[in-house]
């Protein structure tokens, strides 16, 4: 089964399964199922064409993979147009939603550190 040029797995169930497509997440995948009247735990290789098509139709509603990564990115784009502090943190490539950066976010940092011990050396026991 594909979706907006996207492979759902056979062999998972349909409720994990539409997660593979961008833009869809657990809740929007239960609430999809729901309204086609499909039950969670079926699998995409057992689903006939009608459903197929009813899950189609339902999703053809929403913005998903492209659109949605175009739309993210120009949201990000007008965001260090306009020189917003969550512009700033996006171009320096830093978290910017408040998380510290002192002990985490080392690798988007660039400054990756060797994790030191107490400084005692280790005394061998006789």
């Amino acid at each position: 089964m594909r979706i907006s040029g996207i492979t759902i797995p056979d062999n998972k169930r349909l409720e994990i399964g539409l997660t593979a497509v961008f833009g869809i997440g657990r809740p929007y995948a239960k609430k999809i199922l729901d309204e086609a009247g499909i039950d969670y735990g079926r699998v995409a290789k057992d689903l006939t064409d009608e459903e197929e098509n009813t899950i189609r139709k339902i999703i053809e509603n929403t913005s998903i993979e492209g659109d949605l990564r175009r739309e993210v990115s120009s949201n990000v784009k007008r965001l260090k147009d306009i020189k917003a502090y969550r512009g700033t943190r996006h171009a320096k490539r830093l978290p910017a939603r408040g998380q510290r950066t002192k002990t985490n976010s080392r690798t988007t940092r660039g400054n990756v550190r060797k994790t030191m011990g107490s400084g005692k050396k280790k005394v061998e026991k006789k």
